[in-house]
This record gives C-alpha cells, sequence and structure tokens, in this order.
C-alpha cells in the first residue's frame, strides 16, 4: 500500500498528466508550423515534452516499487526526488530556449544537468534500498 503521502502526491501527479496532454497540442502546433519555433527551439521542445512524460511515469513506478517493497518513508523521498526531475529536468529544456529566434540555450540549462543528477542520486539510493531490503527478508 502507498504510504498516505504517496497516495496524495500520486493523485497530485495524475493531474499533472493533463497538462503533459495538454502541452502534446503545443507540440502538434510547433511540428506542424501554426506555432513559430526554430530548430534548437523544436529539439528544445520536443525533449522537454518527452522527458516530461517519462519521468512522471517512472516517479509513480518508483513510489508504487518502494511502496511494495515496504521500504518505509525514505521510500517515498526517493520517488519523490525522482518526480521532481519531472519538473527539473523539462524545465530546463522549455526555459533555456524561450525567446524569439535563440541561436544556443539559456543559463536555464542548468535544471537539465540538476535533474539528471537528483535522478541519478534517487535511482542509486533506490536501487540500494531495494537490494539491502531483499537481501534483508
Amino acid at each position: 500500500m502507498f504510504s498516505s503521502s504517496m497516495t496524495i502526491t500520486a493523485g497530485a501527479v495524475l493531474l499533472t498528466i493533463i497538462g503533459i496532454a495538454y502541452g502534446g497540442t503545443f507540440m502538434l502546433r510547433v511540428v506542424t508550423g501554426k506555432q513559430g519555433a526554430n530548430d534548437l527551439q523544436k529539439s528544445f521542445f520536443r525533449a522537454g515534452h518527452a522527458h516530461a512524460g517519462m519521468l512522471v511515469t517512472l516517479g509513480l513506478v518508483v513510489g508504487l516499487v518502494m511502496s511494495a517493497a515496504d521500504v518505509g518513508p525514505l521510500g517515498d523521498r526517493i520517488a519523490g526526488g525522482v518526480l521532481t526531475t519531472a519538473i527539473l529536468i523539462p524545465g530546463g529544456f522549455f526555459f533555456s530556449v524561450i525567446g524569439r529566434d535563440p541561436k544556443k540555450p539559456n543559463a536555464w540549462i542548468a535544471l537539465i544537468w540538476a535533474g539528471a543528477a537528483l535522478l541519478t542520486v534517487s535511482l542509486l539510493a533506490g536501487g540500494i534500498l531495494l537490494i539491502t531490503t531483499g537481501a534483508a527478508a
């Protein structure tokens, strides 16, 4: 069973998927030329949208696995770390190319690197926690 905090988090995350789906309509406008964007923006918008959907799904799966393994509150924090990357990484892709015809990403690209670091730490901690929990059982 999910903890009550993870259940609330999962419910909130499911609601954010509506926003990600709406972002798909923006992507459709971009790729069909109805929304102006240069090639850099198109590729970064595409990557941001794809990462948002994938990382939200991964965060929910990690929460489910941690809950099923009954690792306690640390599992909720690990899942929360993964879910936080679903904000950081896509945010970095979107915010780093805001503006008229940017030629290169701006300083917001640091969010991608921060998210990648948090994702790595969260998955490493989660993997170790699951292995040690399984070995102790």
